[in-house]
């Protein structure tokens, strides 16, 4: 057997540090009892396992193990006789493998149905047909056995036999297509109706035809295979599909989830008329919510996204949006994510109004939930209200009053979505003002926190137009600000001079007083003597409970003082342009100003936890000026251009994601030109052409990221010929280089062995040890090399959860033979280890050599990939983050942008900060960029660099900090862009 073809085994750790000899196991296979022979057994099908080579002990396991009637030593005999090599160096079958037949030929006929059954499987795993032969009788005569167990792992030795050595049974598909007619058993007919279906269809179709009314009574693994060859059947010949889609439709409604799926994904590439369309969808739709797995559900939804992508169907789904919208009741977050998005996409104006009122629904059910997902479920929410609102103007009313009680929550994040959302709603839709900010004064008292007072008093400011709402916002403002001027009115509280009705609130709002009782003799006129008591109550002191802006105010947040002092500016600037009377004019401006300066003294007095900032004492000075000296250019600053820029945001977010928008729908080759050819696409006339087909697809996607679509990817340096790591020298007798590649969460390392010399290498070895947080997964198995032969070893590498940096991979070699092995100290093998030598390991018939290779490193592009966030998202992550690594620039570079793009190919990581923002030339630059690791890790960078403006060939200068939840993230993302940087400067 050629070295390709031998089979692949899970190998098993022993934690045995001194290896059996043999003579020592053949004393234990002879003279041991039963449970030391089974020990004995499990000792040498490691050894075999991890390469040893054991020709001795097969005829004395014939002779004392095999005659033994224990199940558990039939189970290891199994395992044995399947691993054990049973040619000889001329590729001749031993001739003690005879008695080996024989002994399964009594097997096959043991009354004991589960020896029988074993055997069986046993024997659809053997490759060599002179051991087939004489046991063809015995595995006809088990299909007429009484249990069903023997019945199925019959048909399953016939179909193998038959597929692999098909002139030991001619009459196979003709035995199994009787068998199928007689058997009631599901599992046998399953086994019998999969062999038929790869070895001769026409026979399947024949007896699928016979019962085609009887499916739905099937089980459900005999559904699947139906479903299995109506597909294949039906893409071989197109016009097959009148006669088994009714079939398909009636396994939608199957009794097993699998086959329903199977059935829809079927239906689908079969047919794409709107009622297939519909019926694959619903079943979809009803997997998802009756399914309580939620790895299932994102995977139907996932299939749902991937029909949304058609053109023709996504019309056919408009129509389910609602039904769609009926997932929303899985509690898992990311499921609802998925079904939100689903039906923002999908969703039209003929359905957008019954979605809103769901959508309404599901707000008002989360106001007394308590889950550590309710405020991301409402943030969702708000987000895709907000998305209908913009797309259907419509709507929009309906929707303000909804999301404005938002506004009022304590997540802060829901709150801020829905500010975003009025922001964009008041400058876009005019009609819509007054109805918004009318709302949005009624909620102003009921707002928590600073962020939020701050963007809904900027709001007011800009777009109230009305005199009386001017008044009533002020109004509302001094309300939540609390009594002016504050310092005095702080001065108060402190001394404990408060009026009657701030004394009954503080009786209200406090705990109960203490009591003191004290106790007073006193003689009456009788002579005799009483006891008078009485009760005093103590106040207890108690933090005052202040106004919403007054408590910002205090705890030191005079930012919102600022803001709010733009806004007072503003409002009175209309005021007076609205109102004639230059009395009420100045009566407000002078409420306004008296406001101002009272945060000022505010700031300054010392009752605050922390004094104003020199930047917002300079904001508020501004506006009392403004408001003092009237001075054109500024005016028109607050009345026109904080508005214009506001526009001017809006419309670069617009664009932004029309861009992306029309990237997605650019349109892109089909085929590449090094893509293999699809023959099916040359079949004449459109009435055959099908679905896709899902098979291809399944290939398509096993091949996604190791197979380049563009020509210029090769000189990429993320090309795989480009990560190529060389192990040897030219000039070793062994040539050794690696790749590693990372899929997912699996790690291979593929290294090609090359033999230069002109003799044959025995138990060629390469054993793996990791640094850092990988862990083996496998040893690669012994081969031997023809001269001047090569060949490929694979090795599985998985990392440990969240740690997915710093993998440095070294390989170490370890003697196969036992006598080479024992001939070296373990001492040498741990300083090895230690200072992670990579060393290959062969033996000649002569001597043993070893060959000292380069150890391999894993790049962090291999697992890194762009990924995008919003502004509050990455705020909120880089807030969250508690390791940074700071990386100084470094460069050879002279253009701040050519330094960005560098810098985003280098690292894989993709640019937040909008172009419009970017361009132009100012001397200085600041960008965030964003990542995700294909393990769920985000990593966010800031950079920050700049360069003189007058001198155009200085060099950029600046630095990146990098942020991520581990340190080894950011270590490993600060060592790439170091990395990239000194290539950058050796190239120049």
């Amino acid at each position: 057997m050629s070295q390709s073809t031998v089979p692949c085994y899970t190998i098993i750790n022993s934690t045995d540090l001194e290896v059996p000899n043999e003579m020592q196991l053949k004393q234990d296979l002879e003279k041991g009892d039963t449970n030391v022979k089974i020990e004995t057994l499990k000792k040498v099908i490691q050894l075999l396992l991890n390469g040893e080579r054991l020709s001795g002990l097969i005829m004395t396991i014939i002779r004392f193990v095999l005659p033994v009637q224990n199940h558990a030593i039939k189970k290891l005999l199994l395992v044995f006789w399947e691993i054990v090599p049973k040619t000889s160096p001329d590729g001749k079958l031993l001739q003690e493998m005879i008695l080996v037949c024989d002994a399964y030929r009594k097997d096959l006929q043991h009354p004991n149905e589960f020896l029988r059954g074993s055997t069986l499987r046993f024997l659809c795993k053997l490759k060599e047909p002179e051991l087939l032969e004489p046991l063809m009788p015995s595995i006809r005569a088990c299909l007429e056995h009484r249990h069903s167990y023997v019945r199925r792992n019959a048909v399953l030795a016939i179909f193998t036999i038959y597929k692999n050595f098909d002139w030991l049974v001619p009459d196979g598909p003709e035995l199994i297509a009787n068998f199928l007619d007689t058997q009631q058993d599901m599992s046998c007919k399953r086994n019998a109706f999969l062999m038929l279906l790869h070895a001769d269809q026409e026979r399947a179709l024949n007896y699928l035809a016979s019962c085609i009314d009887q499916v739905n009574n099937f089980g459900d693994i005999l559904q699947l295979v139906i479903v299995e060859l109506i597909y294949k059947v039906c893409h071989a010949n197109p016009a097959e599909r009148s006669r088994f889609i009714r079939c398909i439709y009636n396994l939608l409604n199957s009794s097993s989830n699998a086959v329903r799926y199977e059935a829809a994904g079927t239906l689908i590439t079969l047919s794409s008329a709107p009622t297939a369309i519909k019926a694959a969808a619903g079943c979809y739709i009803e997997l998802i919510v009756t399914e309580s797995d939620n790895n299932v559900k994102l995977i139907v939804l996932d299939r749902l996204i991937a029909m949304k992508e058609n053109e023709n169907i996504e019309k056919v789904m408009q129509d389910l949006v609602m039904d769609i919208l009926r997932v929303l009741a899985a509690p898992d977050i990311e499921v609802r994510r998925k079904t939100l998005n689903l039906a923002m996409d999908l969703v039209s104006s003929r359905n957008i109004s019954e979605m809103v009122l769901v959508l309404k629904k599901e707000v008002s059910k989360t106001h007394n939930v308590a889950h550590e997902d309710t405020g991301k479920y409402r943030q969702l929410l708000v987000r895709t209200l907000h998305s209908c609102s913009i797309k259907f103007p419509d709507v929009a009313g309906n929707v303000i009053p909804v999301l404005v009680e938002f506004l009022s929550d304590t997540n802060e994040l829901a709150a801020a979505d829905v500010l975003i959302f009025i922001r964009e709603a008041i400058q876009k839709f005019p009609s819509l003002r007054n109805l918004i900010i009318g709302h949005l004064i009624e909620a102003f008292s009921q707002i928590k926190s600073s962020k939020i007072h701050r963007a809904a008093v900027w709001i007011l400011g800009e777009y109230v137009n009305d005199k009386n709402q001017v008044l009533e916002v002020i109004e509302v403002i001094i309300q939540t600000l609390g009594e002016v001027p504050m310092v005095e009115a702080e001065q108060r509280r402190l001394a404990g001079d408060q009026t009657e009705e701030e004394m009954m609130n503080h009786r209200n709002n406090n705990s109960q007083p203490s009591q003191t009782n004290t106790n007073n003799s006193k003689v009456t006129s009788d002579g005799t003597y009483a006891t008078q008591s009485a009760f005093s109550l103590a106040p207890i002191s108690k933090k005052e409970k202040r106004p919403p802006l007054r408590e910002y105010l205090m705890a030191g947040d005079f930012f919102i003082g600022a803001a709010l002092s733009a806004t007072l500016t503003k409002l009175a600037l209309r005021y007076a342009d609205l109102e004639d009377d230059a009395k009420a004019q100045n009566r407000l401006t002078t409420r306004v100003m008296l406001i101002m300066s009272s945060i000022l003294h505010l700031g300054r007095s010392g009752f605050t936890n922390k004094p104003i900032t020199n930047d917002d004492t300079d904001r508020i000075f501004i506006c009392l000026r403004t408001l003092s000296e009237r001075t054109k250019d500024v005016v028109q600053v607050f009345e026109r251009y904080c508005r214009e820029a506001l526009g001017k945001m809006l419309d670069a977010q617009y664009e932004e994601d029309q861009r992306v928008f029309r990237e997605k729908q650019k349109a892109t080759a089909k085929v590449q030109p090094d893509d293999p050819v699809v023959f099916a696409q040359l079949s004449n006339g459109r009435e055959n052409q099908l679905g896709e087909n899902v098979f291809e697809s399944s290939l398509n996607q096993a091949l996604a990221g190791t197979k380049s679509n563009n020509l210029s990817d090769v000189s990429s340096p993320n090309n795989k010929l480009n990560k190529v790591t060389q192990l040897t020298g030219f000039s070793d007798p062994v040539y050794a280089e690696a790749y590693v590649n990372v899929n997912q969460y699996d790690i291979v390392l593929d290294v090609l062995i090359v033999n230069q010399t002109n003799d044959t290498l025995q138990n060629c070895t390469l054993e793996l040890a990791t640094l850092g947080d990988l862990k083996l997964v496998e040893r690669p198995h012994s081969v031997v090399l023809a001269p001047h032969d090569f060949c490929n070893i694979k090795a599985n590498v998985k990392p440990k959860l969240h740690c997915f940096a710093n993998m440095d991979m070294s390989c170490i070699a370890v003697k196969v033979k036992e006598n080479v092995e024992r001939t070296l100290p373990k001492r040498w093998f741990r300083n090895i280890e230690k200072y992670s030598v990579m060393q290959f390991v062969y033996d000649t018939s002569i001597n043993t050599n070893v060959v000292v290779l380069n150890t391999t490193h894993i790049d962090i592009m291999d697992y890194i990939i762009p990924a995008s966030c919003t502004d509050t998202e990455f705020r909120q992550m880089w807030q969250d983050f508690e390791w940074e690594n700071k990386v100084t620039v470094n460069t050879t570079f002279t253009d701040l942008h050519e330094y960005l793009k560098h810098l985003l190919k280098s690292t894989n990581m993709k640019c937040l900060t909008p172009e419009k923002a970017l361009s132009g030339q100012c001397g200085f630059m600041a960008a965030n960029m964003y990542a995700k690791s294909i393990f769920g890790e985000n990593a966010l960078a800031n950079l920050s660099i700049e360069k003189p403006i007058d001198d155009p060939d200085s060099k950029v200068t600046g630095h990146i900090r990098i942020r991520a939840k581990s340190q080894g993230m950011a270590l490993s993302l600060g060592d790439k862009m170091s990395s990239s940087q000194k290539l950058a400067v050796q190239a120049s």
